[in-house]
């Protein structure tokens, strides 16, 4: 080990927030002497990041602890996030792990990162502190990819849906001030940035605890950035997509024409049983007023299936609400049992081969409406400006503003460049075209 740069490797799993988050912590680190490397090149120390949205992504964080210690056993393993605030007992118990905390204070791992190299401990000092009254922690980034950056606006969700373990392990709302998130938009939109996607566990709640403030208040101050470029949204609770809230975002010039809806179910019946704000007709009327207001907006969504007592007619309802919608893209999850909320112990529990059968329908289903999509856009708008991303076998790939993936051939890799391409074709989920004007 280097005495001047000790080297960490930062490990993530599950959501954007958690990317964010990610993110900001390995900042922390370089600003305290750190080298941020990639885990396979034998770091003195892992942070791990974890999730616990489902049983998998428990298990996952799990996997990668007990793979990252037997590759690198003399490394200490900090854990933080969701898994280690839900359950830190578990946590600490993984081989190989030195500190663990949760969700109140995720910088704190650098400190402890510090004390460990110094005086390696002999058992695992867990950090966990209850969420009930935490602040938002403090947390800014000012690195992003030459594409996009998340922005962190809010932490925790007071929904208490059925299904759901993320309240117990994120707490309740906290929303960064609006000043906070101004500041640093501004300055990843002077560091060149040519897309923000604001982020949150309820991104909806934004404001909700700051008093006479909500979601499109931000958004309309964001808008008036200066040089500031594409705005996109993580996902949005249909409840609070109201006729002045889609009025309002129309007249925004940065905000982008989609929107990802967690809807998990097109039965009112089964929304009820998940303890959801909204029914199937709050949820269609919610993408009817998008459309109305916002022509060419696209809607992806989640949906989770196989939720105890869904029937086949409940199942049915869903089905048809995706037709109705014409999602560009569905998200499809089968419900997994999580210990501690109300669904686990919930009678009529789904068999997992009902379960496979419905997401595989489902998923089948988001496949034709996405081709649709596809070619009414090649049919509609051939025209397009396009943001590019990654570069893959001489095709330099990217997004629309409203969330089609297109791809087009270059000699050289075009990451962060906007360019307008005339579209052809669409195969597997993706448009091809051609450049005809490229911007710097």
């Amino acid at each position: 080990m280097s005495e001047k740069h000790p080297t960490v490797a930062i490990c993530t799993l599950g959501c954007k927030v958690n990317q964010y988050e990610s993110e900001a912590i390995g900042e922390t680190f370089l600003q305290c002497g750190f080298r941020v490397v990639k885990e396979e090149e034998k770091p003195d120390l892992f942070v791990v990041n974890t999730c616990t949205v489902t049983a998998e992504a428990d298990r996952k964080g799990g996997q990668l602890v007990r793979k990252l210690h037997a590759e690198n056993p003399a490394a200490p393993i900090l854990l933080t996030g969701c898994m280690a605030q839900r359950d830190p007992a578990r946590a600490a118990a993984l081989p190989g792990v030195s500190f663990v905390c949760g969700n109140a204070d995720k910088l704190s791992v650098v400190a402890a990162a510090q004390k460990l190299l110094k005086e390696r401990e002999t058992a695992p000092t867990v950090a966990v502190t209850p969420l009930d009254g935490a602040p938002f922690e403090p947390m800014r980034i000012t690195r992003f990819d030459r594409t996009r950056a998340y922005v962190k606006i809010e932490d925790g969700c007071e929904n208490r849906c059925t299904y759901c373990a993320i309240p117990a392990a994120r707490g309740p709302v906290r929303s960064k001030p609006l000043f906070d998130v101004l500041s640093e938009v501004e300055g990843l939109t002077r560091g060149g940035c040519r897309e923000v996607v604001l982020t949150g566990i309820e991104t909806a709640a934004w404001g909700r605890d700051l008093g006479n403030a909500g979601l499109i208040d931000l958004l309309e101050a964001v808008d008036g950035i200066k040089g500031i470029g594409r705005v996109r949204l993580s996902s949005l609770d249909p409840a609070m997509v109201t006729e002045d809230f889609a009025r309002r975002a129309a007249r925004l010039s940065s905000l982008t024409p989609h929107f990802h809806l967690s809807v998990q179910s097109g039965s009112s019946r089964t929304l009820a049983a998940m303890k959801r704000k909204y029914n199937r007709e709050m949820a269609l009327s919610a993408v009817a007023v998008l459309k109305k207001h916002i022509p060419r907006v696209e809607l992806t969504a989640d949906f989770i299936v196989g939720f105890p007592g869904e029937s086949e007619a409940d199942f049915a309802e869903t089905m048809s609400f995706a037709r109705a919608a014409e999602f560009l893209s569905m998200h499809v999850f089968a419900y997994s049992k999580r210990a501690g909320t109300p669904a686990a112990a919930m009678p009529d529990q789904i068999p997992s081969a009902v379960k496979k059968q419905r997401s595989a329908a489902l998923i089948a289903l988001g496949h034709t409406l996405r081709d649709a999509r596809l070619a009414a856009a090649i049919e509609k708008e051939p025209m397009c400006e396009v943001l590019f991303e990654t570069y893959e076998n001489g095709f330099a790939v990217g997004h629309t503003d409203s969330f089609f993936e297109v791809a087009a051939p270059s000699p050289a890799p075009l990451h962060g460049a906007l360019a307008r391409v005339r579209l052809f074709s669409a195969k597997n989920g993706r448009l091809y075209g051609e450049i005809e004007t490229k911007k710097t």
